[in-house]
């Protein structure tokens, strides 16, 4: 499966640009093989989202290891991820030494991807929650990524954003936009990258209250 990881860096990722050596490294890393359902670990390394269960997905490489250069983040930095799914990303994090954190709002996806960080090696603190609440305990964060897509910016993960800190998620319903915030002292800049489809974040958003 290394030759397969070495073709996907190459060929999915670094031909598009991405460039962090930090971050290619953890990509080259991570066995996401193990990541997959096992009738499916022979597509584990293909340029596509693979399907993991409850409607949920594990996204394609490239917006994995783009979404992860994005955040810039610094050996021993905090980080927030909304959308544990099946731990892949969490994985990535965690082998930038990173305090990872992550919230999943699927109990049994939860649990089975604490287990399956645990069992490879990787420190990742898991809990089940509504990702539109981020996680308030831990933060302020250096850096928030949400693996799914809400169709506004939850307002809570702004708030729980370290000055300097970046947030990067999917926004939107249909038409979704891979989408950066970064939190200064003067106030928040928001940069809207490029078209997305992530799965939609399910819970209830602040704004409805």
């Amino acid at each position: 499966m290394k030759a397969e990881r070495e073709r996907m860096v190459r060929e999915q990722i670094e031909a598009r640009q991405v460039t962090d050596e930090r971050v290619l490294r953890a990509m080259l890393e991570v066995p996401r093989h193990h990541f997959v359902p096992p009738h499916l670990q022979d597509q584990a390394y293909d340029d596509s989202p693979l399907p993991i269960g409850n409607g949920q997905t594990i996204s394609q490489p490239y917006i994995v290891a783009l979404m992860t250069e994005l955040l810039e983040l610094r050996e021993g930095a905090r980080v927030l991820e909304i959308g544990t799914g099946c731990g892949y990303q969490a994985a990535i994090l965690a082998a930038l030494k990173a305090e990872v954190y992550s919230v999943e709002i699927v109990e049994s996806l939860s649990i089975a991807a604490s287990r399956r960080l645990r069992n490879l090696g990787y420190e990742v603190t898991c809990k089940v929650g509504d990702g539109h609440q981020g996680w308030l305990e831990h933060s302020p964060y250096d850096g928030i990524l949400v693996a799914a897509a809400p169709s506004r910016i939850p307002p809570a993960l702004v708030e729980q954003l370290a000055i300097g800190g970046r947030l990067v998620l999917p926004v939107g319903d249909v038409d979704q936009q891979l989408t950066l915030m970064h939190r200064q002292e003067e106030g928040v800049h928001r940069e809207e990258l490029i078209p997305v489809r992530f799965v939609p974040m399910v819970g209830t958003p602040d704004w409805v209250h």
